[in-house]
């Protein structure tokens, strides 16, 4: 089995994190089984967040008595110390722990440093020395605070998204964090969903020694393939680079990554979904994407009112609103028969 060292923090897991934010769409029962299988297969590292709902909750019915055989990382959104407190206590309560072995600040949208006026940082320092987080880490989407976390030497890990449709600017993060020995996480291995083949994508993160991705794993049968692959890794060949730049070339640019922060729209559209229909619905074909209650949701964006609300908090810089518009154009010809699945 694979396996990678976060940089200065010398935890050292297998290459196979657990990403546990699709988990809060399991019912209990369900969650807590893909959590309890996939450390008894092996995952020792598991990440999350205050913001994902019950996740924490499930990590702690699940692991709690584990708790000394792995790693967490959870992540706060908070804008104040007293936020910061706030959440770091209820992450706690929530996955019976005295520690977090990784607290992330949750995609701020500025790098917090000490003496910059929130005190978040300086919490963070109060929360590491009485031992309650051991590593500070920080989560983002936006190049210029992840590239500015990076030379602060304030952080300890940079959790980013990073697959095969990776920019070289992106490839450059992961290369400053080896430099620094800063670890880096990478979330969104899957792109969101537009990715499919797990082989691609576990081969593409072989390339880099230094990167943790973690997979947003919802069912049993994604959980499987991530297992399979660590127990036998596959690593980058000619076909696979061949394949891997078919996808670049059809995806790499102008796509939706399905984050959410463009969200909430305020005549209710669905954006992190109906903004790359095209791509989800040719990539993966399912009778899901053309149901009724689908259709009507991706309607919904006849009604934008173009007020861009969701163009000016996109960390990647897309034109949401023209991408809403190309994609139920494309969606109504597929809808009338003029483009074959």
């Amino acid at each position: 089995m694979m396996t990678v060292t976060l940089g200065s923090t010398g935890i050292t897991v297998p290459k196979n994190g657990f990403g546990a934010l699709p988990v809060q769409r399991c019912d209990e029962e369900t969650a807590v089984k893909l959590l309890r299988k996939a450390y008894d297969s092996g995952i020792r590292f598991f990440d999350t967040a205050n913001a994902y709902s019950d996740s924490e909750y499930k990590i702690g019915q699940a692991l709690a008595d584990v708790r000394e055989n792995i790693y967490i990382a959870t992540k706060t959104g908070a804008s104040t110390a007293e936020g910061f407190w706030q959440h770091l206590n209820l992450s706690l309560e929530r996955m019976k722990t005295d520690y977090i072995d990784i607290y992330q600040f949750h995609n701020p949208s500025f790098c917090p440093k000490p003496g910059d006026g929130t005190g978040l940082y300086e919490a963070a320092l109060e929360a590491k020395a009485k031992g309650m987080i051991r590593h500070i880490g920080i989560t983002n989407h936006r190049l210029h605070v992840a590239n500015e976390a990076i030379e602060s030497g304030l952080y300890e890990t940079l959790q980013f998204p990073f697959c095969y449709l990776a920019t070289e600017k992106d490839i450059a993060l992961v290369n400053a964090c080896k430099e620094k020995n800063m670890g880096f996480i990478a979330m969104k291995g899957l792109s969101g969903g537009l990715l499919n083949n797990a082989t691609l994508c576990f081969a593409w993160m072989t390339d880099f020694d230094n990167v943790l991705p973690i997979w947003g794993v919802q069912r049993e049968q994604e959980l499987d393939e991530f297992l399979a692959l660590g127990e036998n890794p596959v690593y980058m060949t000619d076909e696979i680079r061949a394949e891997i730049e078919k996808d670049r070339k059809e995806l790499v640019g102008n796509f939706c990554r399905s984050c959410g922060y463009c969200m909430p729209c305020p005549v209710g559209i669905e954006i992190f979904n109906c903004a790359r229909m095209s791509q989800l619905i040719r990539r993966s074909p399912s009778a899901q994407h053309l149901t009724p209650e689908a259709q009507a949701k991706m309607m919904k964006i006849e009604e934008c009112i173009g007020c861009y609300q969701c163009a000016s908090k996109c960390p990647y810089g897309l034109d949401t609103p023209k991408l809403l518009k190309e994609n139920l154009a494309d969606y109504k010809r597929i809808l009338a028969g003029e483009v074959q699945l």
